[in-house]
């Protein structure tokens, strides 16, 4: 609920003109960001590991649906099965304005709390930074009282991906109404139930509700900002795929004193395969892997704009140097990738003396446009072909072990596409205005990231361009154990969206 402080407050300012890039409308952000925390904090006690708890994402997904309506928005569910996304739309839309479709997720990564410096991750903790670094836990009503610290962090799971754009943007529209204004576009949000585990299904939500999200374009709230915390607009995001590459030995393990010199051993055929596809710099040896990417002067420029700093990050790494795929971070980030996720041979931890009858090894590529994922598994394939190995569905036949030295098998391929909307798309430019009138500096412009969001369903089901707008820390701990926001990035991030959802497309 709203403090009686926070609501006069909005009642104040709602009597006062007011327009974006102004003290007073600054004022009004703050003061609905503030209200809307006590919400927020609630939102974070409600469990969202979609694959733990059906039950748990339909409460998600009520209370979602009820604070939309609760702040004026018209919503409801989209039904998907057990576990149903969240749709709201602010009313009063007009013809005459471009129409954004706003995207986040409810749901989270699963959690393991002896991991947490906490008793609970859904039971949300406030810490400040002490003198000598430590954090120091504060009372969670500090956070609600009217006055905080930008460096405060907030600890839960989900405080940062991705529960705090919903209430960012919900507070921007908080705004607006306080202010007396009218949106300067039509403004629909789709909360995901699935983004981060369980059956991707946004694809198929969208298809059947692609009428009621036509939209002009796609804001997709998630992930963490550039390093320095600069307003960040992201223009793409690699796709992926997985697959695992088999070599096999013996028809079953042997022993090693009585078979070795005699039976190959797989995990050095396998060693052989893998030290074949890249260089000591890291660079894909592969013919074509690289062909089709596109480093045109525009982007170039872009990459070369974003200000890393690439020695803090490999020390942050703990890496002395990087690969030499490109010239920088960015443009690394504009390569597809082949890397090794996980290896097998015999029974790790068995200690048995053995040669075993297989070796594997699970890749994880990242793709970018121009290189679709089923042309860099089909090279993969034609490589270890090459390398001299006949390639098998499943586990060899004994004809087949008699007739070929060297088997192997390759299994896995799909995975989802690659994103890049143009520099200078209408999107884009609209976002970078609002941004630069609201903060009075550039936001960081990034084309590429390395890590992927379901954006298909929205730049290929609904045709529409698709950019990133991370409003939250990136070092949030996002995915892992003590994930947190930074006090600061709340507040900023509802400004951000008040100035995106005030200016004209």
């Amino acid at each position: 609920m709203r403090s009686l402080c926070a609501a006069l407050a909005l009642a104040c300012l709602a009597a006062l003109p007011a327009q974006a890039g102004t003290p007073r409308h600054e004022k009004a952000v703050r003061a609905a960001a503030q209200a809307d925390l006590p919400e927020f904090i609630d939102f974070l006690k409600i469990p969202n590991v979609a694959f733990q708890s059906s039950a748990n994402m339909r409460r998600n997904a009520d209370w979602a649906e009820a604070a939309f309506k609760r702040h004026g928005f018209a919503a409801r569910q989209l039904q998907d099965g057990d576990t149903p996304m969240v749709y709201a739309e602010w009313p009063a839309a007009s013809p005459a304005r471009k129409t954004v479709l706003f995207y986040a997720h409810m749901d989270g990564q699963a959690v393991f709390p002896k991991e947490w410096d906490q008793p609970d991750p859904f039971v949300p903790v406030l810490r400040a930074k002490a003198a000598d670094g430590s954090l120091q836990d504060l009372p969670l009503e500090r956070l609600t009282s009217g006055t905080t610290d930008p460096e405060w962090r907030l600890f839960a799971r989900s405080a940062a991906d991705d529960k705090a754009p919903i209430l960012m943007l919900i507070a921007a529209m908080d705004a607006v109404k306080a202010l007396g204004l009218k949106p300067a576009v039509n403004v629909k949000v789709i909360i995901d139930s699935h983004e981060e585990g369980g059956p991707p299904t946004l694809k198929d939500v969208v298809a059947r509700n692609a009428e009621l999200l036509k939209a002009d374009a796609v804001v997709m709230l998630d992930g963490p900002m550039h390093d320095t915390n600069r307003p960040t607009l992201v223009f793409g995001h690699r796709g992926g795929a997985g697959f695992t590459l088999t070599v096999f030995g013996a028809s079953e393990d042997l022993h090693s004193g009585h078979y070795g010199n005699f039976a190959p051993n797989p995990a050095f055929g396998l060693a052989r395969l893998v030290t074949s596809m890249k260089d000591a710099d890291g660079r894909v040896l592969i013919p074509g892997f690289y062909e089709g990417v596109a480093m045109d002067a525009a982007s170039k420029a872009a990459r070369a704009a974003v200000p890393d700093d690439e020695a803090a990050l490999r020390a942050r790494l703990g890496i002395a140097e990087s690969e030499k795929v490109g010239v920088s971070y960015q443009e690394a980030m504009a390569y597809p990738t082949l890397n090794i996720t996980e290896m097998k041979a015999g029974e790790p931890g068995s200690h048995r003396s053995i040669i075993p009858s297989f070796a594997t090894a699970s890749f994880d590529s990242r793709t970018v446009p121009g290189t679709p994922p089923a042309r860099q598994l089909a090279l993969v394939k034609a490589w270890v072909q090459q390398q001299g190995y006949h390639l098998v569905d499943g586990e060899p036949t004994a004809e087949e072990r008699a007739a070929y030295p060297l088997l192997a098998s390759v299994k896995g391929g799909g995975g989802a596409p690659a994103l890049q909307t143009p520099l200078d798309a209408p999107v884009g430019v609209w976002a970078r205005k609002a941004l630069l009138a609201e903060f009075g500096q550039e936001p960081v412009r990034i084309p590429i990231m390395g890590g992927g969001v379901p954006s298909s369903p929205f730049s290929q089901g609904l045709k529409a361009p698709v950019l990133l707008i991370p409003l939250v820390n990136k070092d949030d701990n996002q995915h892992a154990a003590n994930e947190n926001l930074r006090v600061g990035n709340y507040f900023d991030g509802a400004r951000s969206l008040f100035s995106l959802v005030t200016q004209p497309f």
